[in-house]
C-alpha cells in the first residue's frame, strides 16, 4: 500500500507520530477519497460509449482546534495522491489569484467573470486542496457561494480543505454575512464535514519551553517570536522573506494589513495596532481571526502615551477573551509598561492578565470565547 492511510500507519509505528483516535478516521475517510480520484475511467471509445457518467467525488472538509493534525494530514494526502490533476494552495493565495482572474475577466466584458474564472481554475485540475479556509472580508464571502459552486457542481472538482472553525461559523459576524450562507450550505451538501479537535494540541506542545514575553528590544527577543511564528505555521525559515500577508475586513470600507499572516498566525507591530486610531471592534476582529498574534516593539509608555496605553488594554481585553495566544517583545516586562499616568490603575487589570497569558494553564485554552 501506497496511499495515504499506509503512510499514516508507518509513521505512527516509527514513534514519528502518536496514536491519535480523532485523527486515524479522519485519515481514512482522505484515503477513501483518494481510491475515488484515482480510480482510472476505462479507456478507448467503446469504454467511454458504454461507461456510466462516473459519480462526483465528495470533497472533505477537515475542522478543528490549533495543532490538531489537519496540515499534517494534508501534507500527507497531497504528496500521496497519485494523480497529476491536483491543486493545493493556502486559502488566502489562491483567493488573491482569484480577485486578479476577476479583474482581468471583467476588463475583457466577456459577461459574467465567475463562470470564466471557474472554467480557467478547474482546466486540469481534478482535485483542489486547501490549507486554513478563513474568510474575513465582504470581497470574498461575496463571491465563494457562485465560485465553488461552479467549481463542484460543474466542473466536478473535488474540494479538501482544512479549518479552524466548523462549517457554520465561517464568517460570523461578517459584513453581509447573508450573501455566504449559500456556501455554508453547498459545503454542507457537497463535503462531507470531517471533525479534527481531539484534546492533544501537538503544535502547543512543539513550543513547549518557550517563553512568550521577551525583553528587552532587540536582536535577541526578535529571534525568539520568530523562531515561535516558524514552529507554529511549520513554515521554513529559509523562505522568510516570502510568508505571506493578510487583510482583515474591519467594516465600514476599512481594512487592516497584516504584514505576515499564516495559518492562524498574525504578526503585528505595537504601533500599528495602538498607535493608530482603533477600537474595541478592531480587535475583536483580530481576536477572531488569529489563535495566535504576536506584537513586536511593544514600548514602555510614559504618561503622554495614555491613548496608545488605553487601546493598549482594549486590545489585550479583547485577546485574553477570545483565548488568543500572545508572543511579545517588549521594552519592559508587564508591570513596568505603563506605570503612571491617566489609567495607569486600571492598568494593572492588564498586567494581570499578561501574565496569565503566560501560563501553561492559559496557552493550553482552546481559541474562541466563552
Amino acid at each position: 500500500m501506497s496511499g495515504l492511510l499506509a503512510r499514516y500507519e508507518r509513521l505512527v509505528e516509527a514513534g514519528e507520530l502518536r496514536p491519535d483516535a480523532d485523527q486515524r478516521p479522519a485519515a481514512r475517510r482522505l484515503d477513501d477519497l483518494q481510491r475515488e480520484l484515482e480510480t482510472e475511467r476505462p479507456g478507448g471509445l467503446l469504454g467511454q460509449l458504454f461507461a456510466r457518467k462516473p459519480t462526483r467525488p465528495r470533497g472533505i472538509y477537515m475542522w478543528g482546534g490549533v495543532g490538531r493534525g489537519k496540515s499534517m494530514l494534508m501534507d500527507l494526502f497531497h504528496v500521496t495522491l497519485g494523480i497529476e490533476a491536483k491543486r493545493r494552495a493556502h486559502f488566502h493565495a489562491f483567493m488573491q489569484d482569484v480577485h486578479a482572474r476577476l479583474r482581468d475577466a471583467r476588463k475583457s466584458e466577456k459577461g459574467d467573470p465567475i463562470p470564466q474564472v471557474a472554467e480557467a481554475l478547474a482546466e486540469g485540475v481534478r482535485c483542489l486542496a486547501f490549507d486554513e479556509m478563513v474568510v474575513n472580508n465582504s470581497a470574498d464571502a461575496m463571491i465563494m457561494s457562485r465560485l465553488f459552486t461552479r467549481l463542484i457542481c460543474h466542473h466536478d472538482v473535488a474540494v479538501v480543505t482544512t479549518s479552524n472553525r466548523r462549517p457554520a461559523d465561517l464568517y460570523k459576524d461578517g459584513l453581509n454575512r447573508e450573501h455566504f450562507l449559500p456556501f455554508i450550505d453547498l459545503i454542507e451538501a457537497e463535503l462531507d464535514v470531517v471533525p479534527l479537535d481531539g484534546p492533544t494540541d501537538y503544535r502547543m506542545q512543539r513550543i513547549g519551553g518557550l517563553d512568550t514575553w521577551h525583553t528587552p528590544l532587540g536582536e535577541a527577543a526578535t529571534a525568539k517570536v520568530r523562531e515561535a511564528f516558524f514552529r507554529l505555521t511549520d513554515y521554513p525559515p529559509e523562505d522568510a522573506e516570502h510568508v505571506p500577508s493578510a487583510e482583515i475586513d474591519l467594516g465600514g470600507g476599512r481594512v487592516l494589513h497584516v504584514p505576515k499572516a499564516l495559518k492562524g498566525v498574525g504578526v503585528f507591530s505595537f504601533t500599528r495596532l495602538c498607535g493608530q486610531p482603533r477600537g474595541a471592534p478592531d480587535y475583536l476582529a483580530i481576536a477572531r481571526v488569529f489563535h495566535t498574534v504576536i506584537i513586536v516593539g511593544i514600548p514602555q509608555m510614559s504618561r503622554d502615551m495614555r491613548n496608545e496605553a488605553a487601546r493598549f488594554v482594549t486590545l489585550i481585553d479583547a485577546l485574553y477573551e477570545n483565548r488568543v495566544k500572545l508572543f511579545a517583545t517588549a521594552e519592559v516586562e508587564p508591570a513596568a509598561l505603563y506605570p503612571s499616568g491617566d489609567g495607569a490603575f486600571e492598568f494593572e487589570r492588564t498586567v494581570s492578565r499578561l501574565r496569565e497569558m503566560q501560563s501553561s494553564a492559559y496557552m493550553a485554552l482552546g481559541h474562541g470565547g466563552g
